[in-house]
């Protein structure tokens, strides 16, 4: 529970086994003893302490541990809503921190991407983020643009004293200084989006090629069917897997062929749907078999694509290898066995080659990972490229201000100084309940 009649709600339905005022109990302290209904007990419990402002939410605050089960803990609900709680809205307990002052509007984001993290390095990010490193360099950027708004402002009030020269020239170096910095936030961007959606990867061939079975290889489990029959995979499957601390999006899709079934029909147009729209193909070949129609269209697939071909089956007699004309498409090409789990690790090893995964180190810069920043810093270059614009066209000092401002707003909505309540309530709306 959280908020100013916490402890008086609390007083009604906890009884500790000793007794003290609220006044003389400290915060960050736990006390033992049983949560009651008209004098009846209903679970031994353990109640922490949280006294303003040194809480999650800045405010009064109390957890209660029971014991498990989903009994207890729905009774100890019912009790604490009947004697004048309420049930949280999704994320309130850190919308209420951040309007309470004690975290920004990005350490409040950042919160829901540690819960959603799907890899360590995402994990790491979004840790780096909740200790306000982003947030600092933000507010650094900030201060560089309003040393220099001091002496706009003194050059707007005070026309009569010649410091315009002076002043242009500040600006000049400033936007300059800023520029950088907000570029490079901004390219951390294509860093970032991997890390935190990961690379979408689409597994493609003809029926029977063994895009089942690398998935399965990849996934170390039998997630997908895998039979002589061709064409048993009609859907996409979805799986991640981690490749050096990144998120790798895999989906299986519907083997490429003319299909006579209308659902299959249906699975083989999304498949290549879904390959259009990949960070990564996988074109896989079954090298035991002479190059197919089907498999000439994967490979016109594969050659527009950042791709990596597979000519899968090498533990049976080849009948295709790289002499062959149409595969000299210039994508990596690994020979593999999916079925008996030859190959993986070259696989790997070219997929961290093609995205740089290596050279992505989470902690020693800093990263942007999040849509919404990610487009603030873009407005904002858009309106320091304005600032420019107009410093080189000799405007007057107070209409290159408003530029200099627009470029302080759009850095205040990151952080949330400046940010509406439509925005701030669809942040919060992401998150899970009691969060």
């Amino acid at each position: 529970m959280s908020g100013e009649k916490t402890f008086e709600i609390l007083n009604k339905i906890f009884t500790p086994k000793y007794k003290q005022n609220i006044e003389d109990i400290k915060g960050y302290t736990i006390k033992y003893g049983h949560i009651v209904q008209n004098e009846e007990i209903i679970d031994e419990v353990l109640v922490s302490y949280f006294k303003a402002p040194k809480s999650y939410t800045a405010e009064d605050m109390c957890e209660i541990n029971s014991h498990g089960g989903i009994l207890i803990v729905k009774k100890i609900l019912e009790i604490c809503l009947a004697n004048g709680a309420e049930l949280a809205e999704p994320g309130e307990f850190t919308k209420r921190a951040f309007l309470n002052g004690r975290i920004d509007l990005l350490q409040a984001e950042s919160v829901i991407d540690i819960i959603n993290a799907k890899s360590e390095k995402e994990a790491k990010t979004g840790i780096s983020q909740l200790e306000g490193q982003l947030s600092n360099k933000i507010q650094e950027i900030k201060s560089e643009i309003l040393d220099v708004m001091v002496n706009i402002d003194v050059a707007i009030d005070y026309p009569e004293y010649d410091v315009d020269e002076v002043t242009i020239g500040q600006i000049g170096n400033m936007l300059n200084s800023v520029e950088n910095k907000l570029i490079k936030l901004e390219k951390s961007f294509d860093n970032g989006r991997l890390i935190r959606e990961g690379i979408k990867t689409v597994i493609i061939g003809r029926p029977n090629a063994g895009k089942s079975s690398l998935l399965n290889a990849i996934l170390k489990e039998d997630r997908a069917i895998v039979t002589e029959f061709e064409g048993t995979t009609r859907d996409t499957i979805e799986e991640f897997v981690n490749i050096n601390g990144i998120p790798l999006k895999l989906i299986d899709t519907a083997g490429i062929r003319n299909a006579s079934d209308e659902v299959e029909k249906i699975g083989i147009a999304k498949s290549r749907e879904i390959a259009n729209s990949a960070d990564l193909v996988i074109g896989i070949l079954d090298s035991s078999k002479e190059l197919s129609e089907e498999d000439k269209e994967i490979l016109e697939i594969v050659k527009s694509k950042k791709s990596i071909l597979i000519l899968n089956k090498i533990d049976l007699k080849s009948k295709i290898d790289e002499s062959i004309e149409e595969i000299k498409i210039n994508v990596p090409i690994i020979k593999m066995s999916a079925l008996n789990n030859i190959g993986i690790e070259d696989l790997y090893a070219e997929i961290s080659k093609m995205f740089n995964l290596n050279q992505i180190e989470v902690g020693n810069e800093l990263i942007i990972t999040n849509v919404r920043h990610k487009n603030i810093i873009s407005h904002a270059l858009s309106n320091l490229e304005k600032a420019k614009k107009s410093v080189e066209d000799k405007m007057p000092i107070d209409i290159i201000a408003i530029f200099i401002k627009d470029i302080l707003e759009d850095l205040s909505n990151i952080t949330g100084e400046i940010v509406t309540e439509d925005i701030i309530n669809e942040i919060f709306a992401r998150f899970c309940l009691g969060k």
